[in-house]
């Protein structure tokens, strides 16, 4: 919730300062709440739009004209439902992971533990239909929409060649299905949870692409943090940590192949406008008003450096 505002208002820099729409990016890839965005991108919503939805301001153009989504409640609110299991939700994961456990990232090993989540993803899908034709793809080539199968622990990358064939809804709802928040989505005879599982950026799907350059928004990434006095807020920045040192490698896994790469992640003051909770709706228009700001400072002073990190 708190990371699609942020990322919006990361967008909405990238456009304003280096002079590109992101509506032409050759590749999308979109993980958790950034695939709704790259979902939303692809189908040909500019990036004032999804900046004005978010502040309230109707819309007349584009594939959000008229539609109206209530950011505060649409996803079930700033806590998850009560779990549909209170042991593992995934043995078969478990399993998975204890064979293939030492090539598999900690958090994907994590997630088959944590119990099985309830909350719903349906408004989401229904954004998602209102926006591309029912039961098929993006009109965008390659939209790339990253979520882990949750009995193989697989990261698997929808829309691109070699995937299974989807619905955007569908894919779009898997990649945000949260271990232990939501239910998880099971299309075919597979279910998929939300692809942050394997990885918050997965940067280095788009090594596949062969890009010149590449351009990562990523509001669980971040090189400078802040001090919290709360306990969840200094628990958030030490997963924070983990999250960025993922993102750096993959990060050099590009750079390796040639490609320039820009890394936004929040900085201080972003931090202190999310909290702790990155679902806490309530924190919503100061997290977007903020990132607009330091968004902007970031990539103004940053120049061509391959780093920049607002705030």
């Amino acid at each position: 919730m708190l990371g699609a505002a942020w990322a919006v208002g990361a967008l909405q820099s990238i456009q304003d300062v280096r002079g590109i729409d992101p509506r032409d990016f050759d590749v999308i890839v979109g993980t958790s709440a950034g695939s709704v965005l790259g979902a939303l991108l692809a189908a040909g919503t500019s990036v004032a739009a999804l900046r004005d939805h978010q502040f309230g301001v109707p819309i007349t153009e584009g594939p959000l004209a008229g539609y109206a989504w209530d950011y505060e409640t649409a996803t079930g609110g700033p806590r998850p439902s009560m779990p549909k299991l209170r042991g593992p939700g995934s043995v078969k994961l478990m399993a998975s992971s204890l064979r293939h456990g030492l090539r598999m990232p900690p958090t994907a090993v994590l997630s088959a533990f944590m119990p099985l989540g309830s909350g719903s993803l349906e408004r989401v899908g229904h954004l998602i239909d209102a926006i591309t034709p029912m039961d098929e793809w993006s009109p965008h080539p390659n939209l790339w929409i990253v979520a882990l199968d949750y009995e193989s622990g697989r990261r698997v990358v929808f829309g691109r060649e070699g995937a299974p064939h989807v619905g955007l809804a569908e894919a779009v709802m898997a990649s945000c299905a949260i271990p232990g928040w939501f239910e998880p989505v099971t299309i075919g005879e597979r279910t998929y949870i939300d692809g942050g599982a394997w990885s918050a950026t997965s940067a280095d799907v788009a090594g596949a692409a062969d890009l010149d350059e590449v351009y990562v928004v990523a509001p669980m990434v971040s090189f400078e943090a802040d001090e919290p006095g709360n306990l969840l807020s200094r628990l958030e920045r030490r997963w924070r940590g983990s999250v960025t040192r993922r993102c750096l490698s993959e990060v050099a896994e590009l750079e390796a192949q040639g490609t320039q790469v820009t890394v936004l992640g929040p900085g201080p003051d972003d931090l202190e406008a999310m909290g702790g909770n990155i679902m806490d709706g309530r924190r919503r228009l100061r997290v977007l008003e903020t990132s607009l700001i330091t968004s902007r400072a970031a990539l103004e002073s940053g120049g061509s450096g391959r780093l920049a990190d607002a705030g």
